[in-house]
């Protein structure tokens, strides 16, 4: 797997689509469609090492998604929890950070052990990151964070005269992580999703029509050479660019 050094996205977000799909279209159980795209996420979250990706985001649970059948949800939390049992010793041989983001605290107690386990034993690592977004809405974080900033604004901690995105993003739950710079689904699907629409605002998007199983180190290496073909702008003109101004994205100060 060979690309371009230069130019690496630093923060790749991914909307894992096509378990069931997949396993349809062989005759499988839908689990077996989920247990094929759990050896994805492990070869994935290799790949993006070895390209330099220092923060990868994998959308693995939606907060709709809970709301599947039962026995599918079971089986999820079921190799949630294995999945972490197995990696979190090879998160800390390669020093990966794991992180959440969304409302861990109502999974099973099972999972949300393995997580708590595996958070804290790789807390201190900082070269590479997997954010793993469970039991996750990006309407229901706005809310969140509209709460917290609200009672920060009634405790005298902020002033709504001051009010901005960069103070108001920091009671999101990334507030410590980077934007995305390149978001990539799977599934042939080009929708977001309720996935980091405003952490989401300015990046790079691609539509894979590969079903999460059948995507490979190859297919991430190929969606980061596309990335780089292309050129972000910012708001700014590609003259601009030219003459060396700095594309970055805008502060939205009032």
């Amino acid at each position: 797997m060979q690309t371009a050094s230069a130019n690496i996205p630093n923060h790749v977000a991914i909307i894992m689509d096509g378990n069931g799909r997949w396993a349809k279209q062989r005759g499988l159980p839908r689990l077996e469609g989920h247990r094929r795209g759990v050896e994805t996420v492990r070869a994935i979250i290799d790949a993006a090492r070895e390209l330099g990706i220092r923060y990868l985001t994998l959308y693995a649970l939606s907060t709709e998604n809970l709301q599947r059948p039962p026995d599918e949800v079971s089986a999820l939390m079921g190799l949630l929890e294995h999945f972490l049992r197995r990696e979190t010793k090879v998160l800390i041989k390669n020093r990966v950070r794991l992180r959440t983001i969304g409302h861990i605290e109502a999974l099973p107690a099972g999972p949300c052990r393995e997580l708590q386990h595996a958070i804290e034993a790789t807390r201190l690592f900082t070269d590479w990151n997997l954010v793993l977004a469970l039991n996750y809405g990006s309407r229901t974080e706005l809310v969140d964070a509209a709460r917290a900033y609200a009672a920060a604004v009634a405790a005298g901690r902020e002033q709504p005269g001051d009010a901005s995105w960069s103070t108001f993003s920091r009671y999101l739950y990334t507030a410590d992580i980077p934007d995305p710079d390149l978001l990539i689904r799977t599934s042939g699907e080009t929708r977001l999703s309720n996935f980091l629409l405003m952490q989401c605002a300015y990046a790079e998007m691609i539509f894979s029509p590969l079903l999460w199983p059948d995507f490979s180190k190859a297919e991430l290496a190929a969606a980061v050479e596309e990335y780089q073909r292309r050129e972000r702008r910012f708001g700014l003109t590609g003259e601009q660019l030219k003459t060396g101004a700095a594309p970055r994205p805008p502060a939205d100060t009032p």
